[in-house]
């Protein structure tokens, strides 16, 4: 699927309904990445909040530790952890998005249980370190680490061992996919497979959808131009592929688990997700494509008023199911 194919610039009737909502009860909000870094957190959780509402039960929902590794350059860092009714074995590790600067698994909280309910699978949520504070590849070495310790330490988090997947939006699928593409290159074990939405995989801002929507709706390229001038620290980090996974080898793509993209129709970073679809096509790989339409970066987090993102995870859910032949 090229991007000439699905870059219409619509919005759905669903969508422009819900946004109008919610600048009618939020007001005009500035753009958190021109403010001082707490407050634009503060900003940024504070609009969150409203996503995050009526929680879908689980099961349980605890907190464990893992260890700072020196090794590894990773901190110490906290996991929640969401295990729906009639969990199954194994669990997804799903790494929230936030332009590598905010979020935390609790910006995330709601979309992550329903993530959950649609695989029937733990979700655990690692709360990385921030940009700018802690530049790349800090936030990086901390999933890798809280990858490691879920393949070695999973029944000690309360879940059954078994098959693994690791996800992410936004940055977060940055980080997951970098975190696949960090241990192949370490020789170390793969989870069985990825779910990846809406991520940003380059440090181009000229591709298709950046130059069609670079005044959103929603998220823009001046903002993302800022996300990653926080996450780079001054330094050029665009011909790595653990920070920019579009410049990885053939090879080092063709060594991923399966994967399963998703991607918004109305969105900057839509051809991130094409290029990367095409790359693993290229290569002979069968990673499964969904683009949803008339919907903007960061719809998943709306699955309290939003069907398409019900729906998405839903997807995303039974994508689960097939990775992990359950």
């Amino acid at each position: 699927m090229s991007a000439a194919q699905v870059l219409s610039g619509a919005l759905s009737a669903e969508t422009a309904a819900l946004m109008a909502k919610t600048l009618a009860e939020l007001g005009p909000l500035p753009d958190p990445t021109t403010l001082a870094v707490e407050e634009g957190r503060a900003q940024a959780a504070f609009a969150s909040a409203r996503c995050n509402v009526d929680l879908p039960p689980m099961q349980s929902v605890s907190e464990v530790w893992v260890d700072e590794d020196q090794e590894l350059g990773a901190a110490r860092c906290r996991l929640k952890i969401l295990v729906p009714n009639g969990a199954g074995h194994g669990a997804i590790l799903f790494v929230h998005g936030g332009g590598f600067a905010f979020g935390s698994p609790e910006t995330h909280e709601r979309c992550a249980r329903v993530l959950a309910i649609e695989s029937g699978m733990p979700v655990v949520l690692p709360d990385y370190r921030l940009a700018p504070e802690c530049p790349f590849p800090a936030g990086l070495k901390d999933v890798v680490s809280a990858l490691r310790h879920v393949f070695s330490a999973t029944s000690a988090f309360g879940v059954c061992d078994g098959p693994l997947l690791v996800a992410g939006d936004s940055a977060g699928a940055n980080l997951a996919l970098a975190a696949m593409l960090h241990e192949e290159q370490d020789g170390r074990p793969l989870p069985d497979g990825g779910l990846l939405f809406y991520g940003n995989y380059a440090c181009s801002f000229e591709t298709a959808s950046y130059v069609r929507f670079s005044e959103g709706p929603g998220l823009t390229r001046g903002k993302m131009q800022r996300y990653w001038g926080f996450y780079a620290g001054g330094e050029k980090i665009e011909a790595d592929p653990l920070a920019c996974p579009l410049v990885a080898t053939d090879l080092q793509l063709s060594s991923l688990p399966p994967l399963h993209l998703m991607a918004a129709e109305v969105d900057p970073l839509l051809s991130d997700t094409l290029a990367l679809s095409e790359r693993l096509q290229s290569l002979g790989r069968s990673d499964e494509l969904l683009i949803i339409p008339g919907v903007i970066h960061g719809f998943l987090q709306n699955t309290s008023e939003l069907s398409a993102a019900r729906e998405a995870l839903a997807a995303a859910g039974s994508a689960a199911r097939r990775l992990t032949s359950r």
